[in-house]
């Protein structure tokens, strides 16, 4: 791999504007294609297994045109007063007349008659590219105009509204990549360097955004995949070109000519990143383990802009690496100022820790499981209208309902009664009887006479804590052919169904990842701490999410204004992609500090030189990844509030507590058992040689060479 990656670096740096001027054009024509052929984003919540999808099922199969998308419209009188009959007939007539709605009901008027209630029912999911976006939003706010103009409150809340109010705004990713640019002009000194790694993440980043667009043409895809696939390419993306950049510089301040800097330093760190990026990979296909369609589409979008700003990192690096020249370094150097030799902050922090590794271990293993503690009490629910941002009409609407009709009103579950197995009569009596159910509307049987369907409406909200344990008592004392089903109860059983599966999503991506390290380290000690840590870390972002929003500590500063569980889609989504972006800072580590101890059998020696080597570019590209997850953190979105908080803290741990303390002090004390491997197990794992292994043979070929020709 070595001499391929050495003879691309090497080409492209002595042609570079061949490859720049592939990439403008592979740029044009991926715009160009997903313009004419991408499709819409929409989710696919149809979820094998969850018990509620088969009440679902049989609304679609009896109901005329039902099992589609909801919504909910509140109007409120701020001033007390009574609601115009007339005007209340008027929203209902105009709710009817929109597109796909088949049902409107009734409004339902609060005690006081400030307040009513209209619930619309369309016939087609939220996934219809029909509804997705302003397309089913902006009819509903066209019908309440006339009420608001009126000075009555009207606001959309339930299903529908809730998705279309999620929305990304775009401001995630200008943060980022301005607070990206700002760390990279510090770490080099230099504006051609620092620009250098962003304009290939941006370029690569826009292939694989058109990628993901294609993909939505052949593929249902998530309306959030294109946000986390932004969010995971943009940083990874800037940390390999970051990388490989300040291994050319590195080679450059050698006295190698850029041609040759280039080639060797794909040769070197662009292995390095080829095989981090193949973790990534890996952990991202793990999310097809969880259980949900929704998954497996963050993890194909990712993957794609993951290998599309790969892609752009091997190639585009070189190419303007050659094209910049000796720009890349700092003007100090460029204009022959030198001064005095001064060992760097990483080397001398590497020093203090491996002369002090037992205090340095145990003070790191100490902070992490401290932070992970809160994760023994972590509570998960899917998002609804009660987690909204509260300037947003969902929010708005939610809170409405809780104060006029009972925070229950906002999460009735529907009981699907078979007709030809249980009387509907006598279930809604027996549903009525279970505590915490305050009220059942009266069964209506289907034209077909198939089945019965009313709604029994619990005494709490539908993120409270208890809604769970009701769900399960309502089912529990109904007889056989009844279920329950509606949102409610649907996210209850996806709670269920997440938490089963996050130990198979575990296991996979724990184990492939461990395998991988071991073949490429040859090493059964080092993947395995690996592994540790890095679960100890992603523990640690686990546990600061259980005090910031389920505990509610600091929550307003991130724009949640009470608190909140832990979003359902949280532990294996941010396990998946957490795991294989710290296996990249494992890797970049771990191949520098192996490469001195193969050159140097000095085992405390070379971890020290080798974090002091790299502990400067983890620390940068750390710094730019968190800064970018940070920038997402600042959507109006709940669920991608607390992605990209809960990834930065992560990666804020893994390249601090455990890259610069516990990995180096866990191996000083172990020292050369870190690369211990079974004989037996030699064999049977295949080889894949570290950096030095491939490298020095190929730069003792490659000077043999030259001194060939210089004798000739």
């Amino acid at each position: 791999m070595n001499r391929i990656l050495y003879r691309l670096g090497r080409s492209t740096a002595a042609h570079p504007w061949r490859t720049i001027s592939a990439w403008i054009a592979a740029v044009v024509v991926a715009f160009v294609a997903a313009g004419a052929f991408g499709g819409a984003f929409h989710d696919d919540y149809n979820v094998e297994g969850a018990r509620a999808q088969t009440g679902v099922e049989q609304l679609r199969a009896h109901v005329p045109d039902g099992g589609g998308a909801t919504a909910q419209v509140v109007v409120h009188d701020r001033s007390g007063g009574s609601l115009d009959a007339g005007d209340l007939d008027a929203l209902v007539q105009r709710l009817g007349g929109v597109d796909h709605v088949s049902y409107v009901s009734t409004p339902r008027m609060s005690e006081d008659g400030d307040t009513a209630l209209v619930t619309l029912t369309y016939d087609v999911p939220t996934t219809d590219a029909d509804l997705v976006g302003a397309n089913g939003y902006d009819p509903l706010e066209d019908a309440i105009a006339p009420l608001r103009d009126t000075g009555v409150q009207a606001e959309l809340g339930g299903e529908l509204p809730s998705q279309s109010e999620s929305t990304m705004k775009g401001t995630g990713e200008l943060v980022g990549v301005i607070a990206a640019l700002v760390i990279l002009v510090v770490a080099f000194g230099s504006v051609v360097a620092a620009g250098l790694p962003l304009a290939v993440a941006l370029l690569g980043l826009g292939v694989g955004s058109s990628g993901v667009a294609l993909l939505a043409a052949t593929t249902d895809v998530s309306t959030a995949a294109p946000t986390v696939a932004t969010m995971v390419g943009l940083g990874v993306g800037i940390d390999y070109a970051l990388l490989l950049v300040t291994r050319h510089v590195e080679f450059l301040g050698e006295g190698l000519h850029k041609h040759e800097a280039a080639g060797r330093a794909m040769a070197t760190a662009g292995r390095s990143v080829v095989f981090a990026s193949v973790t990534v990979l890996i952990s991202l296909m793990g999310l097809k383990l969880g259980g949900l369609p929704v998954y497996a589409t963050f993890g194909y979008a990712t993957a794609i802009t993951v290998v599309s700003v790969l892609a752009a990192a091997v190639t585009l690096v070189p190419a303007l690496c050659g094209l910049a020249g000796h720009r890349l370094l700092p003007r100090r150097t460029r204009k022959g100022r030198t001064r005095a030799e001064r060992m760097p902050l990483t080397a001398r922090w590497a020093r203090r820790v491996v002369r002090r590794p037992v205090v340095a271990a145990l003070a790191a293993l100490m902070l992490l499981l401290l932070l992970a503690a809160p994760v023994l009490g972590m509570r998960t629910w899917p998002q609804d209208g009660s987690s909204a941002g509260p300037d947003t009409s969902t929010r708005k609407a939610y809170d409405l309902i809780d104060a006029e009709y009972g925070a229950g009103a906002n999460g009735p579950f529907t009981i699907v009664v078979d007709t030809a197995q249980a009387d509907p009569a006598a279930v809604a009596a027996t549903v009525a009887d279970v505590p915490g159910i305050v009220g059942v509307t009266r069964p209506v049987t289907t034209p077909d006479g198939a089945i019965s369907v009313f709604d029994a409406e619990p005494a709490f909200g539908p993120a409270d804590e208890r809604i769970p344990g009701l769900v399960a008592a309502v089912r529990a004392d109904l007889p056989a052919g009844v279920e329950v089903t509606g949102e409610t109860p649907f996210f209850s059983d996806i709670v269920d169904l997440l938490g089963a599966r996050l130990w198979l999503v575990v296991s996979f991506v724990v184990g492939v990842s461990v395998l991988l390290l071991a073949m490429m380290f040859r090493s059964v000690v080092v993947p395995v701490k690996a592994a540790v840590m890095n679960l100890l870390s992603i523990a640690a972002s686990y546990g600061v999410l259980v005090m910031i929003f389920q505990w509610g500590w600091g929550g307003s500063a991130l724009g949640v204004d009470h608190a909140v569980p832990v979003s359902s889609w949280i532990p294996i989504l941010n396990f998946a992609i957490l795991f294989g972006l710290s296996m990249d800072y494992e890797v970049f580590l771990l191949s520098r500090i192996r490469e001195d101890w193969l050159r140097t059998g000095d085992a405390r020696g070379s971890v020290e030189r080798g974090l002091g080597a790299t502990g400067r570019v983890i620390t940068s590209a750390a710094a730019i990844m968190v800064v970018v997850f940070l920038g997402f953190s600042t959507e109006a979105d709940t669920v991608v509030k607390q992605l990209g908080f809960g990834m930065a803290v992560a990666i804020v741990l893994d390249a601090t507590v455990v890259r610069m303390v516990l990995v180096p002090a866990t191996m000083t004390l172990l020292g050369k058992w870190n690369w211990w491997l079974p004989a037996r197990l030699d064999r049977l794992l295949p080889t894949v040689p570290a950096e030095t292994e491939e490298s020095e043979e190929l730069w003792s070929e490659l000077d043999a060479r030259e001194s060939e020709v210089v004798v000739r």
